[in-house]
């Protein structure tokens, strides 16, 4: 029973890895589609989202049938607690890599973003990237450092965000209420991006230490 309930542990971590590497994918193709107005990419992200929405709500229920049958303690428990945790931040980041590529297809064939703006939510969606590469090898490897190294991007995510707020509120502004909306709203999904990935960061820490950080998604 012991070699099943650590095969059962392997399982979750390795669902988990693969849900990663499918929002990388997912924020990968949805701020290509973004940035050039490609509304097939877009739609190609739109068709995938509910494969990360089976394979999470799958993984939450091989978590609970651990909790219930083998009752985990310690580290165990940490495991299984946390993965529950981390799926539906995972599950997030692909709905929200789908709300990006929503805009793009929405907008298609003009951009989303005027050129005011582009290069900024150009390097927004290359950083949301990075994020998303590193997180899927910190659950994979539990690399600390890659936790580090995630927040500090997530700070230049939010001076990035922050600055879009201060262009649309700015008097030279010349954007229409649609043009403001969107770019609002991209901005947000972009930024909330970032911010699950440091969450589950968080959460692999607690994993791996026992210790808690902070609090998680603002």
């Amino acid at each position: 029973m012991r070699e099943v309930f650590q095969q059962e542990l392997r399982e979750v971590q390795e669902r988990l890895v693969e849900i990663s590497r499918l929002v990388v994918i997912a924020i990968t193709n949805a701020t290509t589609a973004f940035n050039e107005s490609n509304v097939a990419l877009a739609e190609k992200v739109i068709a995938e989202d509910p494969k990360i929405d089976a394979l999470a709500s799958d993984l939450d229920e091989l978590a609970i049938s651990i909790m219930a049958l083998q009752q985990p303690v310690a580290r165990d428990l940490r495991i299984v607690v946390s993965a529950l945790r981390m799926s539906a931040s995972l599950e997030r980041m692909g709905d929200i890599a789908e709300h990006i590529a929503q805009l793009a297809r929405y907008r298609y064939p003009e951009k989303v973003a005027q050129d005011r703006l582009l290069g900024v939510f150009e390097e927004m969606g290359s950083l949301d990237v990075i994020v998303a590469e590193k997180l899927s090898r910190l659950i994979e490897t539990e690399d600390l450092s890659l936790a580090d190294e995630i927040r500090d991007v997530d700070d230049r995510i939010d001076e990035l965000h922050v600055s879009v707020f201060e262009t649309v509120l700015s008097e030279t502004w010349a954007g229409t209420s649609v043009n403001t909306v969107d770019v609002t709203l991209a901005s947000r999904y972009h930024e909330r991006f970032a911010d699950h990935a440091v969450s589950i960061a968080k959460k692999v820490k607690y994993l791996a230490t026992g210790e808690w950080t902070g609090a998680g998604v603002r």
